[in-house]
């Protein structure tokens, strides 16, 4: 993957056709960039309908979640990607941004735990792990 270089995003090919995998790690680089915290990608092909990637963040307040949040949608729009939808603006305690092979959830730490999506998409056990 390349070496992120934030001041000079723009001379950064487009993120158009950008495999999940390569996007995900880039969310996760820009949230860790921002200072998220227990920022996770687990993919989920094959199990959800919707995504294949999610990228799960913690954030310290509802404000962090925001910035947080905004900070990824500026970067990647810097590069050409949008999200197709975004949901949990104005304040609350979790947003999420929809890149479609990517789901991007930010949340502050208690409804991080509260819905606890880091167990309910973990990796599956193999037979030999059980």
């Amino acid at each position: 993957m390349e070496e992120l270089v934030f001041d000079n995003w723009e001379n950064l090919p487009s993120l158009a056709e950008c495999e999940g995998a390569e996007l995900a790690e880039l969310c996760r680089a820009i949230l860790d960039s921002k200072k998220g915290e227990r920022v996770a990608v687990i993919r989920v092909e094959g199990r959800s309908d919707i995504t294949d990637y999610l990228v799960l963040c913690s954030a310290l307040s509802n404000t962090h979640v925001k910035a947080l949040a905004d900070e990824l949608e500026f970067r990647l729009g810097q590069r050409g990607l949008h999200p197709i939808h975004t949901d949990g603006g104005n304040g609350r305690n979790w947003q999420v941004l929809d890149y479609a092979s990517v789901m991007v959830h930010v949340f502050d730490r208690e409804a991080r735990d509260f819905y606890n999506l880091d167990k309910l998409y973990r990796e599956e056990k193999t037979e030999d792990e059980q």
